[in-house]
């Protein structure tokens, strides 16, 4: 049984991807660092349980989260997975011994990783796949057309539905859609990080996703007087304040807050459906003002 619908309701991307605005990055359920076993494997498998229970539609995810672990995961998890499931994954880098994470572009090591998803996750085909292009948290410069390529290729033999970018800019994007269809676009963005506050509506207008990660800023939560301020006012906690302001900011905008905890997912859930006033969001703004 599912909860009351959630906040921000769904996005269609295309005839048979229609995702939850509220969805789920199961990036921590690896190890520290994102490297490695959980420290409690029940409860990461309780967790993507309960994202199912909740209505949730949307898992982000990727082969190089533990590596492999967290896709083993969602597949102990969930497997069969929900007709109405749709799992995002991301290729383009891999992680080496020190936890570091190397890119992996080549055609070969694409095409690699697109079978090494399919394989871990029990799937024939796989819903979106977002070719990650830039480093940590900013693009880096440059062509992306032999990479995308690669996927497009991978499309066309069926193995991917739909293609997205990762840590891209405008050019970048301009670019992937002159060689495919773009559904999702994935970058650094939350309340204090503002700098792609044009290519959100753009990206609004032409119907794609832009989906932004850190949105609670990562392994660094996000730090504002401002935002602390109006979480006191409204009776709600800082981060409930930051999910539902980037609700609001777009309509286009899809969340992945992860967590490793039941309770925190559960939180965060409660925490995307605070309406903001007027002056709420208006204070906000000025954060990345």
């Amino acid at each position: 049984m599912t909860s009351a619908p959630l906040a921000g309701g769904t996005v269609t991307l295309a005839d048979d991807l229609t995702l939850t605005r509220v969805g789920y990055g199961a990036m921590q359920l690896a190890g520290p660092h994102v490297f490695g076993p959980p420290a409690d494997r029940a409860e990461a498998v309780a967790v993507l349980r309960t994202v199912v229970e909740l209505g949730i539609t949307h898992i982000d995810t990727s082969d190089f989260y533990g590596p492999f672990v967290t896709n083993e995961i969602i597949r102990e998890a969930l497997h069969p997975y929900p007709a109405d499931l749709h799992l995002v994954t991301k290729v383009g880098s891999l992680r080496d011994a020190e936890g570091g994470w190397p890119q992996a572009r080549s055609r070969d090591q694409l095409r690699k990783a697109v079978h090494d998803n399919l394989g871990r996750l029990g799937l024939d085909v796989l819903d979106v796949v977002n070719l990650r292009v830039g480093g940590f948290d900013r693009p880096t410069p440059g062509s992306l057309a032999e990479p995308f390529t690669a996927l497009a290729e991978l499309q066309q033999e069926g193995l991917i539905r739909h293609l997205g970018v990762s840590t891209v800019d405008t050019d970048q994007i301009v670019e992937a859609r002159s060689i495919a269809p773009v559904v999702t676009v994935q970058n650094f963005y939350n309340i204090a990080n503002r700098e792609d506050d044009a290519l959100i509506d753009t990206l609004a207008a032409e119907g794609i996703a832009y989906v932004p990660y850190f949105p609670l800023g990562g392994f660094t939560p996000l730090q504002s007087d401002t935002l602390g301020e109006v979480a006191a006012e409204l009776g709600a906690s800082p981060m409930a304040v930051a999910l539902a302001w980037l609700l609001q900011r777009s309509p286009n905008i899809l969340l992945i807050p992860g967590t490793s905890s039941v309770a925190h997912l559960r939180e965060n859930v409660a925490g995307a459906a605070l309406v903001l006033p007027t002056s709420a969001v208006a204070r906000l703004d000025a954060i990345g003002g």
